[in-house]
């Protein structure tokens, strides 16, 4: 079934408290994407970020980001009063993320709100409630909310640097770490739980509009993470919790020295003998939060490209084979059908589209990496119906920006390829959206800045550098009903409009 959809952050989303959340402004995009004729909102991973901000960087595979927790929603709750929440400075810029503000001033609201919360726990309901969340994620929120309050307690030093009966979890002072930082270990869940229960309200209320939401699974988490903290077994990792190797890019005709990600890297023979229990457990956990599942750097599964600790640069590294189908059937034997979009961009090799092809899973293409050959892998007529199209993806530029970029000899192959004759960029992009439409491409996906005729300033990242990124954000009141009625026009007249539910149409 031919269907489309808005790629658009969480942290995008306008909001008067400095960053986007699970707020008013999130239903309303939602309402948006219902009267655009969309049946899709990708978003990026909604994990917690550590230094750096990158979402695909978390420090919990399996927790939650406490940023787009709605400040709103807590004032309704009772928790915060709205003369606590205008009073807090969460940045002055409406279209960028502070995230130094974010993180001075979000947490000490948020302590207020725990404190009326633990009033709220004298409640039977609620209690019943939060204990039943408690029980449920306990197999990975207790330590979760313990690496969390030692972190902060050693003032966000990474967990490698800890003393060492704590960096090894010694059983006695994990015990005593637990009695010191009970308060801060419950404010930890109390976080997590307004997380999960404000983000299921609001992907129900996506299912009731018959909006899916596709979300995005890192393929390594952080090496400071409670992952590899308390799951050590699960990556190649010393005794003393050093990793052997670490993640990596080998040298190219773009890098001399190759790419050091630095990422702990899964220790898949030990995964096996257990039938992959962790990764089975991650996979359930993130289909609590999404409908689909966009896993990055697919071509992971199959080989992987392995670092020695100490390097300092990737040239040293070694290509190891992964785990491949066997991952995927271990899965599906325990969780069933799995709804997963393969992102397979970067060097395609016969083992790479095996892999995809055995998975059955849809690869991507993105047609701003279309024009730079005479037929390359990503063009209109190299598609295939078991795919995803794209106009771009958050590492690209939005499209406007790029066909401004793109020498002369590109901008016309384009401008031919589309049948574009617009010298207006603004009509260009259009036409560059309507291309990525009329794909065979079961599904398409369109980033909102491109809807827009946004430029180089709203650019979500800039892959290889470290300042500017994931702080773009829409405007209030940005999205009229002109841009929806053209947006559905496009869904209707290449078939992209969703079917509804069939109990919703009887």
């Amino acid at each position: 079934m031919r269907e489309s959809g808005i790629l658009f952050p969480i942290f995008s989303l306008p909001s008067k408290f400095g960053i986007g959340s699970f707020s008013k402004e999130a239903y309303a995009f939602v309402d948006f994407l219902y009267n655009s004729g969309q049946g899709f909102w990708q978003i990026l991973p909604v994990g917690p970020t550590g230094y750096g901000n990158s979402p695909y960087q978390p420090i919990s595979a399996f927790a939650g980001n406490p940023y787009f927790i709605s400040i709103e929603t807590l004032i309704e709750e009772g928790l915060l009063t709205w003369d606590e929440a205008n009073g807090a400075y969460f940045g002055s810029d409406e279209e960028r993320v502070d995230y130094g503000a974010l993180y001075e001033n979000r947490g000490a609201l948020f302590r207020k709100a725990f404190v009326r919360f633990q009033e709220k726990l004298k409640d039977e309901k609620t209690a019943a409630e939060y204990e039943e969340y408690l029980k449920k994620e306990s197999w990975w929120i207790e330590d979760f909310a313990l690496f969390s309050a030692i972190k902060l307690k050693k003032g966000g030093a990474s967990f490698l640097d800890w003393e060492d009966e704590l960096k090894t979890r010694d059983k006695q002072a994990i015990e005593g770490e637990k009695q010191e930082l009970s308060e801060e270990i419950a404010f930890v869940c109390f976080e997590q739980f307004e997380f999960d229960r404000q983000w299921k309200k609001l992907k129900e209320y996506a299912r009731k509009k018959n909006v899916k939401i596709i979300g995005d699974l890192p393929f390594y988490v952080s090496l400071d993470s409670a992952d590899v903290w308390s799951h050590p077994e699960v990556f190649q990792m010393e005794k003393d919790l050093t990793p052997t190797v670490v993640a990596g890019c080998p040298p190219d005709a773009f890098s001399r020295t190759g790419q050091l990600w630095g990422n702990p890297i899964y220790d898949w023979d030990a995964l096996k003998k257990n039938g992959y229990q962790w990764w089975v457990k991650r996979m359930e956990r993130n289909y609590e939060f999404y409908d689909v599942i966009r896993i990055d750097h697919f071509h992971g599964f199959c080989d992987y490209y392995a670092v020695p600790y100490k390097d300092t640069t990737a040239e040293h590294g070694e290509s190891r084979k992964g785990p491949g189908m066997d991952l995927f059937n271990a899965l599906k034997k325990e969780i069933g059908e799995l709804k997963i979009i393969a992102e397979d961009l970067g060097t395609n090799t016969p083992e790479n589209e095996k892999l995809l092809a055995d998975s059955g899973f849809p690869g991507m293409k993105v047609l701003q990496y279309g024009f730079t050959s005479w037929d390359s892998y990503y063009v209109n007529h190299r598609h295939i119906n078991n795919c995803v199209v794209y106009t771009g993806t958050h590492d690209n530029t939005p499209s406007r920006a790029w066909i401004e970029e793109i020498n002369d000899g590109e901008r016309d192959f384009v401008r031919r390829y589309i049948n574009s004759i617009n010298t207006d960029y603004g009509k260009f992009v259009w036409d560059f959206i309507r291309e990525a439409y009329r794909s065979v491409a079961d599904l398409c996906i369109v980033p909102l800045q491109d809807y827009l005729c946004k430029g180089k300033e709203a650019r979500i990242n800039s892959p290889g550098t470290s300042e500017g990124n994931w702080q773009w954000r829409l405007r209030p009141n940005f999205l009229s009903s002109d841009l929806e009625r053209s947006i559905r026009e496009l869904s209707e007249l290449y078939g992209r409009i969703p079917k509804e539910p069939e109990e919703e149409a009887e």
